[in-house]
C-alpha cells in the first residue's frame, strides 16, 4: 500500500498518497482548477499557466500540474492574487482566438469557452491584428482551423505517446507557433485522438463537420463494434440519425479514456446508409432474384423449410454479433433443430487458448503498468489499437520492457527493448522452445541466435511485477495451445504471469464463450443441408454455400453470403440494439440502443426467436434483452450471476472469470509441431520491410466502406492540390483525381486562388 501523507487545501486537511500530483488531488477533492495543457498520464507541458496555486513557503505562484504532494504541504487554490493571474492568462489565450463560437463545432463543449466563463475576463485590450489563417484539411478525416489554437500541445503529445507516430507537431516559435504536419498532410493512422483531446475547435472531425450543434445530440454510451479491445464510446444521434461518435470519456469515465481508433471514431457511416437491407427478402427459385416480403410471410416460409430439413440444419454465428444474439442462435441449434451442428464464423478460433488457459487474462490497465510484455506475432497497432497504445505508454511512461517476437519488423519494434526477428512462419518452433527449451535445430529454423533467446528468458526471469504474454491468430492452433498452457509456469512469488489474446473482432471472446461445444465452421458447412446464419461468413467460406438446399441469413447489407441466401432478414446494427460484447480482457460491456431500428430491421436474437416460435419453441424472452442476458448468464459458467444492472458502470467493468485449466497433456500438439518444425527450411529470406501505417486498419470492409473517407485512405490517402477544399470533392473514391474544373467549381470563391503553403 502506498504511503499516506497529510496536505491542507483551502484550510481543509486531507490524507493523500505520497507523490500524488497536486492538480489531480485538487480535482478529486472537489476544488476546481482550470487547465488546458495538463492531461493525466501524458508528459507534462506546463505551458498554459492556468492551474496556478499558492503553496505556503514558496515565493511565487506555482503550476499545480508540476507539483507533487509532500507531507505538510499547505495549498490555496482560490484568492484574488490567483484569480488575477488566471484572468490575465485567459486574456493572452484569447489574443488571437476568433470569436466564432456560434459556427464552431466545439461550441457548447469547448474547454476554452468553459474556462473563460469561469476564470476569464470579457475585457480585450489587444489592438494588434490577429494571426488569422484560413481553415484547411490535414487529411480526408481531420480538418484544421489554425487560428483557434491555444498551443496546449495535447495533440502532439497523444500523437507521440499514445500512437508513436509523431505525425503532428508544433512549428515556428513564439506568437507564430502553429500546429501542423510535415508537408501539410497527415500520413498517419488517422485515429482522430488529436481531435478528441483538443480543448478548442482547432482540430475537427471532417466526417461530422457542421452537421449539428453538440447540445442537439442525444448521447448514448456503447461499445466499439469493430475491435476486440472493447473501447467505450458515445453515440451522438438526433432524429434517428447517428451524426458522430466520440470517446466515452468526454461524458463518462470509460476504460479507454478519450482514446479511439479510426474505425471506432469515424466508421459509423454504415448505420444510416442507404444500402441497408430494408425488408425481408425471399428467393423463391435458385438463381432467381431476392423479392421483398412481409415479416410474417418470411418467418412462416423459413420455419417450414427448416422443419423439412430435419436435423440437417447447421447454425453459424458471426463473431460481430452480441452475446445475446450468439447465445440465441446456439439455443436454436440445440433446442429447435435438435443438433450440435453449430459454429462461429471467425478467422481466429479461440478454443485453443481458453481450453488451455493457465493464467488469468490481463486487463488493459494491467498492460499499462506491466513490468515486462512479451508480444509473439500479431500487429496490435493495426488490429488491437488500444492494446498497442497501452504497450507504448507502459514502455514510455513506466519503463516497461517490451520483447517483440515477429517475422515482420512491425512498428511496435521501435518501442521494444528486444526484437527477436524470426524467420517467416516459424512461430511453431518458438512455441516449442518457449514451453521447453531452445535446441540448436530450433534456433536455426527460427533464424535467431541462442544468446538472444537466453536474453529474453533472463529479462522474464528478472521481472518483478506483472509479466504479460500476448499472441494472436497468426500462430497455429497447436502453438496457441502450448503457449497458453505454458504461460502460467512463468509466475513466481514476485512475478504474476498474465495472458492477453489478440482476437480480431469485437466479440470474438464472447462468441467463444457463448458457443461452448462448437464445431469448426468447415465441418458445419460440410455436414449441413440447410443453414441459419447470423451475420456473414468470410468471402472464401461463403462460396461453400452454393450447393446448399436452403440458406437463411440475418444481415445489414447484401454480401457474398447473402448472394447464396434463399431468405435474408434485415438485422439491426449495434446502434439499434441492447446487448453485450465481451472484449479480449474478459470485460462484459453494454451495447445500448441509440436509435430505433432502421426501416424494418430487428435485433438478431429477436429474428432467431421469431423463427423458433414459429417452429413451436418459445425461448421465454418476452422480447426483452435483459431476459436474454439472464438466460445466458445462467447457462454460461463464467457469466454466472451477472445481470444488466451489474454492467451499468463501465468505469468499473466486470471481468468474467474464465476457468484456469490445470497443466494439460499436450503431447499430441507437441508432436504435431515437431513434425512441422522439421519441415521448416533452414535458410529463408527474412521480411525486412515495415508495413505501412494503416495497411490493415484502413482496409475497406462491408461496414467501413460505407464511410466515403475510408476509400481514400485505403487508396493511398492522396494529398489534394487545394487543402482548403474537401478531399472528397477533389478525388474519386478509388483515389484518382477528378477533373480539375470540378474541384475549382466547388471552391469557396477566392479561396481556391489563395496560394498558401498550408
Amino acid at each position: 500500500m502506498s504511503e499516506l501523507i497529510k496536505v491542507t487545501i483551502n484550510e481543509q486537511e486531507f490524507e493523500v498518497e505520497k507523490g500524488a500530483r497536486l492538480i489531480d488531488v485538487c480535482h478529486e477533492k472537489g476544488f476546481g482548477i482550470p487547465s488546458f495543457c495538463y492531461y493525466k498520464d501524458l508528459a507534462l507541458q506546463a505551458s498554459c499557466r492556468m492551474c496556478l496555486v499558492r503553496i505556503e513557503k514558496m515565493p511565487k505562484l506555482q503550476t499545480s500540474c508540476t507539483i507533487t504532494c509532500t507531507d505538510g504541504m499547505t495549498v490555496t487554490t482560490q484568492s484574488e492574487e490567483i484569480e488575477k493571474a488566471q484572468r490575465s492568462m485567459g486574456e493572452f489565450l484569447l489574443a488571437n482566438h476568433p470569436l466564432d463560437c456560434p459556427v464552431c463545432d466545439r461550441g457548447g463543449e469547448c474547454e476554452l469557452q468553459e474556462v473563460i466563463f469561469d476564470w476569464g475576463d470579457v475585457e480585450e485590450r489587444f489592438t494588434e491584428k490577429k494571426n488569422a489563417q484560413p481553415e484547411k484539411y490535414l487529411s480526408p478525416i481531420v480538418a484544421n482551423d489554425p487560428q483557434r489554437c491555444i498551443v496546449c500541445k495535447r495533440c502532439t503529445r497523444v500523437c507521440d505517446e499514445w500512437m508513436g507516430e509523431d505525425a503532428i507537431e508544433a512549428g515556428n516559435r513564439g506568437v507564430n507557433t502553429v500546429i501542423g504536419t510535415y508537408g501539410g498532410w497527415l500520413g498517419c493512422s488517422q485515429c482522430g485522438n488529436c481531435i478528441e483531446v483538443c480543448p478548442t475547435g482547432t482540430l475537427l472531425d471532417g466526417t461530422y463537420r457542421h452537421e449539428t450543434r453538440p447540445w442537439e445530440l442525444d448521447q448514448t454510451i456503447s461499445t466499439d463494434p469493430y475491435g476486440s479491445d472493447g473501447m467505450q464510446l458515445s453515440i451522438g444521434s438526433r432524429g434517428g440519425f447517428v451524426h458522430r461518435i466520440v470517446a466515452r470519456d468526454r461524458y463518462v469515465d470509460g476504460l479507454n479514456g478519450e482514446f479511439l481508433d479510426v474505425k471506432a471514431r469515424f466508421g459509423h457511416g454504415f448505420i444510416n446508409h442507404a444500402d441497408r437491407i430494408k425488408t425481408p427478402l425471399i428467393r423463391y427459385k435458385k438463381g432467381g432474384k431476392l423479392i421483398p416480403s412481409t415479416w410474417d410471410n418470411a418467418i412462416t416460409f423459413v420455419a417450414q423449410k427448416l422443419k423439412e430439413s430435419g436435423k440437417n440444419v447447421g447454425v453459424v454465428a458471426s463473431s460481430r454479433l452480441t452475446n445475446e444474439a450468439i447465445f440465441t442462435l446456439k439455443r436454436f441449434a440445440t433446442e429447435v433443430a435438435g443438433t450440435d451442428n453449430y459454429a462461429v464464423s471467425d478467422d481466429y478460433d479461440l478454443s485453443a487458448v481458453f481450453d488451455n488457459l493457465s493464467a488469468p487474462l490481463a486487463t488493459h490497465k494491467e498492460i499499462r503498468y506491466a513490468k515486462t510484455i512479451l508480444l509473439i506475432g500479431g500487429e496490435p497497432e493495426e488490429e488491437q489499437t488500444f492494446t498497442a497504445k497501452q504497450i507504448r505508454q507502459a514502455v514510455r511512461n513506466s519503463g516497461a520492457k517490451l520483447i517483440v517476437v515477429n517475422d515482420t519488423p512491425i512498428r511496435l519494434t521501435a518501442q521494444a527493448s528486444q526484437f527477436l526477428h524470426v524467420n517467416p512462419k516459424s512461430y511453431d518452433a518458438f512455441a516449442l522452445a518457449f514451453a521447453d527449451a531452445l535446441t540448436a535445430d530450433a534456433a536455426t529454423k527460427l533464424g535467431i541466435e541462442t544468446d538472444a533467446f537466453d536474453e529474453m528468458l533472463k529479462t522474464i526471469g528478472e521481472t518483478e511485477g506483472d509479466l504479460v504474454v500476448m499472441f494472436g491468430g497468426d500462430l497455429s492452433e497447436e502453438a496457441q495451445a502450448i503457449l497458453a498452457n505454458a504461460v502460467g509456469g512463468f509466475g513466481s512469488e514476485t512475478r504474476r504471469a498474465l495472458l492477453h489474446p489478440l482476437p480480431r473482432h469485437n466479440n470474438s471472446v464472447g462468441a467463444n464463450d457463448m458457443m461452448a461445444g462448437k464445431k469448426s465452421l468447415a465441418e458445419v458447412l460440410k455436414s449441413s443441408k440447410a443453414l441459419l446464419i447470423g451475420g456473414s461468413l468470410q468471402e472464401k467460406d461463403a462460396k461453400l454455400l452454393a450447393n446448399k438446399d436452403f440458406v437463411v441469413v440475418q444481415e445489414l447489407f447484401e454480401t457474398a453470403t447473402t448472394d447464396h441466401a434463399d431468405v435474408v432478414f434485415p438485422a439491426a446494427s449495434f446502434a439499434e440494439v441492447d446487448g453485450t460484447f465481451t472484449n479480449n480482457t474478459g470485460f462484459v460491456q453494454r451495447v445500448r440502443q441509440a436509435i430505433e431500428p432502421i426501416h424494418q430491421a430487428k435485433s438478431d436474437w429477436v429474428i432467431t426467436s421469431l423463427i423458433a416460435r414459429e417452429m413451436g419453441v418459445d425461448f421465454g424472452y418476452s422480447f426483452s434483452s435483459p431476459m436474454v442476458f439472464k438466460a445466458l448468464a445462467d447457462a454460461v459458467p463464467a457469466y454466472a450471476g451477472l445481470r444488466y444492472p451489474n454492467l451499468k458502470d463501465e468505469s468499473r467493468p466486470v471481468q468474467v472469470k474464465h476457468e484456469i485449466a490445470a497443466k494439460q497433456d499436450l503431447s499430441k500438439e507437441t508432436d504435431t509441431l515437431k513434425t512441422r518444425v522439421e519441415k521448416l527450411p533452414e535458410e529463408i529470406g527474412k521480411i525486412m520491410e515495415t508495413p505501412r501505417v494503416g495497411h490493415l486498419l484502413h482496409r475497406v470492409t462491408t461496414m467501413t466502406g460505407k464511410t466515403e473517407q475510408f476509400h481514400l485512405l485505403a487508396n493511398g490517402n492522396p494529398k489534394p492540390e487545394n487543402l482548403l477544399v474537401s478531399p472528397l470533392v477533389q478525388f474519386n473514391l478509388d483515389g484518382t483525381p477528378r477533373a480539375k474544373e470540378i474541384g475549382e467549381a466547388v471552391g469557396v470563391g477566392d479561396r481556391v486562388n489563395l496560394k498558401t503553403d498550408y
